[in-house]
């Protein structure tokens, strides 16, 4: 049986959907310190927020762009414009939502799926949040969730300013510093000590308009002893102009707490997606992270966490799936700083149709973090002759008392695989479905449910090439 090299590209209409542009302010194309004051006085920032923007804007202009990962010469920041504010102020009240929207949103099924399972959600459209409303009964924990403009300009002001870029500060990357520049948006959450956030939290994030930028902020911080699940969704309409993406979140988890972060990111395939996610972990503390890269027509993402306290844990679980003018380069770093720390990562990439795959990653051991233990497992699979999977995996262990392990597996679907299952009365595109969800089954049922279902689709829509 001859292996078939070609399988149709995704239609991703359920996703390019876009609404006339109704923006009520956008900034000019362009990244210049006029720019970035005038994103500063729509923001109402304090005067240490706007010399923090134009100290990051010179950062931006001093540093290099990076020459090491897929090329980005294809973005330009003359032509990104970097903030766009919706005709619309953020509700507590869906009902109060412009309708265009509000009907962007419930296709998405965000309403929905608050009403169903979730403690709380922000909805970003563009440049600002939108929507915003977390349920009464965690509220009255004491579980602060609200946006970063409200959080920065109001009474959580200080903790936003002893947390905010600390951990990912500006002289990080270039487009670090570009964040710190014209960063919108975003979510501000604090979990008291003790208390356990049963359901969820999530936010949502859409671009809408073309030629943007997207540059929300999240900053949670979780303290001792408590618990949270936070989820994060991305997505946009295709345009034929290169769209930004250079979010920044920072995790704070203190000691004994965990934080679960589960991220779904389906960007359109004009997105550059340099979002830097990070966390620090105190002692007994854990990290879980749960990632699907599924959009953008590329993407550098690598969350990394801090294991600064003895016996603090992370755990990254991923899948990306790149397709046609995709090149998507993930994976995560871990830093083991203290002693008796442990981590694992378990990822799974899928490419095909010409679609380039990388996963990135690095384990770094320190002197001090004896007794610590890490292990890597990467699997990739490519479903045709013309795509490209990468293994990049770099240990840095500096103590002999570290048990670190790593293993990695690359393939393609294999004929008899196929033949046997269409001897079963299965069509070839559903076979081939079939041994794609299979591969990412043990990613997939780490992700929340609607998420799990939405990339099992999405890997059926992959096969299947339309809708329906």
């Amino acid at each position: 049986m001859k292996e078939k090299t070609y399988v149709e590209d995704i239609d991703r209409s359920m996703y390019d959907f876009r609404n006339e542009e109704k923006d009520a302010y956008r900034v000019k194309e362009g990244l210049t310190p006029a720019i970035v004051e005038q994103i500063s006085r729509e923001k109402h920032d304090p005067v240490w927020m706007q010399n923090f923007r134009l100290q990051s804007l010179q950062i931006y202009n001093e540093m290099e762009m990076p020459d090491w990962g897929p090329s980005i010469e294809g973005l330009n920041m003359e032509n990104i414009v970097t903030y766009v504010r919706p005709n619309t102020h953020m509700s507590a009240k869906w009902s109060d939502v412009p309708e265009d929207i509000k009907d962007t949103f419930e296709k998405l099924g965000i309403p929905q799926a608050e009403r169903k399972s979730l403690a709380g959600v922000g909805a970003q459209y563009d440049s600002e949040l939108v929507y915003h409303n977390v349920r009464a009964e965690v509220a009255a924990q004491g579980v602060v969730y609200t946006d970063m403009e409200s959080a920065l300009t109001g009474k959580y002001e200080d903790m936003v300013r002893r947390h905010f870029m600390k951990l990912v500060p500006p002289r990080d990357h270039k487009f670090a510093a570009l964040h710190g520049a014209v960063w919108s948006g975003g979510s501000f959450v604090y979990v008291p000590p003790g208390v356990s956030v049963e359901i969820p939290l999530q936010s949502y994030f859409r671009l809408n308009a073309p030629g943007a930028g997207q540059f929300e902020h999240t900053l949670i911080i979780v303290d001792e002893g408590a618990y949270l699940h936070f989820i994060e969704g991305c997505s946009a309409p295709k345009y034929n102009v290169a769209n930004l993406h250079a979010g920044c979140v920072e995790l704070y988890v203190g000691k004994n707490a965990t934080l679960r972060y589960s991220t779904i990111e389906n960007w359109s395939k004009n997105m550059y997606n340099l979002n830097t996610k990070r966390a620090k972990v105190a002692e007994g503390g854990k990290i879980e992270w749960v990632s699907g890269s599924f959009g953008s027509h590329v993407s550098y993402l690598y969350p990394m966490s801090l294991l600064n306290g003895e016996g603090a844990r992370a755990e990254f679980t991923g899948i990306t799936f790149a397709g046609k003018g995709q090149n998507l380069d993930t994976g995560a770093k871990i830093v083991h700083n203290a002693p008796n720390t442990s981590s694992y990562m378990n990822t799974r990439s899928i490419s095909k149709d010409g679609g380039i795959s990388t996963f990135r990653s690095a384990v770094v051991v320190n002197p001090k973090a004896k007794g610590s233990k890490s292990a890597v497992s990467c699997q990739s699979l490519m479903l045709d002759d013309i795509s490209r999977s990468d293994t990049i995996p770099a240990m840095d262990i500096r103590t002999n008392d570290a048990d670190v392990g790593h293993e990695a597996k690359i393939g393609r679907i294999s004929d008899e695989a196929v033949f046997y299952l269409m001897s079963r009365g299965i069509s070839e595109e559903e076979a081939r479905a079939l041994i794609v969800s299979g591969f990412a089954d043990n990613v997939s049922k780490e992700l929340p449910l609607e998420y799990a279902v939405e990339m099992n689709n999405l890997i059926r829509l992959e096969m299947k090439g339309s809708i329906g």
